[in-house]
């Protein structure tokens, strides 16, 4: 059993037990998290619209975390003009526990 669920943005397929890290969501740790926003439920059969309008994803919040530092450099030549910045994205590492389908 799966389901695809979006939340900060974007769009992420889980299954009961996944780990997935997501947009931070500003809960504290231990405390558990509700996406109602469900686009699609595989129990055997696929259900889309409305009937997975229906369906929550149960999650605990493991963690708050920093990713990865990107670079971002800007240039332009000939006029002596460079700007260098990094870049650090805030997410919340999340736990599925249940499928409500």
């Amino acid at each position: 059993m799966y389901a695809i669920i979006a939340t900060g943005g974007k769009q992420y397929k889980v299954s009961e037990g996944d780990i997935i890290k997501v947009e931070k969501l500003g809960v504290e740790a231990g405390e558990t998290v509700t996406f109602d926003q469900v686009l699609a439920v595989n129990n055997g059969t696929l259900a889309v619209g409305d009937e997975a309008a229906k369906a929550t994803v149960t999650a605990t919040v493991m963690k708050d975390g920093k990713g990865k530092k990107v670079i971002v450099y800007k240039y332009k030549r000939k006029s002596g003009y460079h700007k260098k910045n990094g870049h650090r994205q805030a997410y919340t590492q999340v736990k599925i526990e249940k499928i409500n389908a």
